[in-house]
């Protein structure tokens, strides 16, 4: 703390007054986020009342950039604030001035912002959709994964497996859990060779990944997705491409391990590096091997089970989260083959 004099007169008389002023600060922060608009609001709605909160800082915005001048104890109730505003935008997808209001009013720097968190929900998705377990056999997969490092959902179409393995994959990241997320499948043609489906190999390849596509444009907004998949936070491939890797530190997921020969299983099991967690999912009643072929998923159901570290989930056509005509075209499939 510096000091600094004043003179002051006072009729003919003169005296000094020393008043302690604290020196200017200054700090510079840069916002991540998705998006601007959504934490800042329309016309600057969130960030104009924000500053209301903090009459003693300049304050000065250029897009993700913040510039803070002022006293430097102010400052840092700015940065521990904001942050907790960050935190409740990444997590719930949305704010109001309500919760701008409860945040930056918070004398303890504990958020009591009214949305709460619900334990149930997997991630909040685009628009503030929020994403669960919402069949026993998911909310099985769910608990699985917290105890084990690898596990296996097998089930028919329309079990939510898949959806439910990339909603637990997200999680991880976002609670940074993991650095990456992998998601992979067999590219194995269903009538349809490869070799007819026009463009390179990325356009060929990427119908097959399509599911995964898909699963995460619920999960994530549209610019983050995009910046993952840039950066390689999120990769998504075929599985012939897993070869040779260590995969440490990831949220791996086979998708349609059905389609894997056994070879293949062998290959990605054995690609797990520290500190990650995989989940293989596949329905073994809709195998597109050649018949001379058997699925690698059959025989880690016979070879894997009851080592310990890794679950074994069977998902039915109670679990089917579809149309309810797909509850009953499973059924009519599995009792005309039996």
């Amino acid at each position: 703390m510096s000091a600094h004099i004043f003179n002051i007169f006072e009729g003919n008389s003169f005296f000094y007054k020393t008043f302690e002023t604290e020196p200017m600060s200054e700090t510079i922060l840069q916002v991540d986020t998705d998006s601007l608009v959504g934490l800042y609001g329309p016309a600057d709605k969130y960030l104009n009342q924000i500053k209301d909160f903090f009459p003693k800082l300049k304050i000065i915005v250029r897009g993700e950039l913040i510039k803070l001048m002022g006293d430097s104890e102010e400052i840092k109730k700015f940065e521990k604030r904001f942050e907790l505003l960050l935190v409740h935008y990444e997590k719930f997808g949305k704010i109001t001035e309500n919760v701008v209001a409860q945040i930056m009013n918070e004398e303890n720097g504990a958020s009591t912002a009214p949305a709460v968190s619900d334990e149930s929900v997997l991630v909040y998705g685009r628009h503030g959709k929020l994403i669960k377990a919402q069949t026993p056999n998911q909310k099985q997969m769910v608990k699985s994964i917290n105890h084990n490092d690898m596990i296996f959902a097998i089930g028919p179409a329309g079990t939510g497996k898949t959806y439910t393995a990339v909603a637990l994959a997200v999680r991880a990241l976002k609670n940074k859990e993991v650095r990456r997320i992998i998601l992979t499948r067999p590219a194995v043609e269903a009538g349809e060779s490869l070799g007819f489906l026009p463009g390179d190999m990325k356009d060929k390849l990427d119908p097959y990944l399509q599911p995964l596509y898909d699963a995460l444009r619920d999960m994530l907004p549209h610019q983050k997705l995009l910046t993952y998949l840039e950066d390689e936070t999120i990769e998504i491939a075929p599985l012939a491409y897993m070869r040779g890797r260590t995969l440490g530190n990831v949220f791996a997921i086979l998708d349609e391990a059905q389609n894997a020969s056994e070879s293949q299983i062998k290959m990605f099991l054995t690609r797990m590096g520290k500190a990650s967690k995989f989940i293989i999912t596949g329905d073994v009643t809709q195998i597109d091997l050649p018949r001379h072929k058997t699925s690698g998923l059959l025989k880690a159901q016979e070879i894997l089970k009851g080592i310990k570290g890794i679950d074994f989930i069977h998902l039915n056509q109670k679990d089917i989260i579809r149309h309810k005509l797909v509850t009953r075209i499973v059924d009519a499939y599995e009792k005309h083959s039996s």
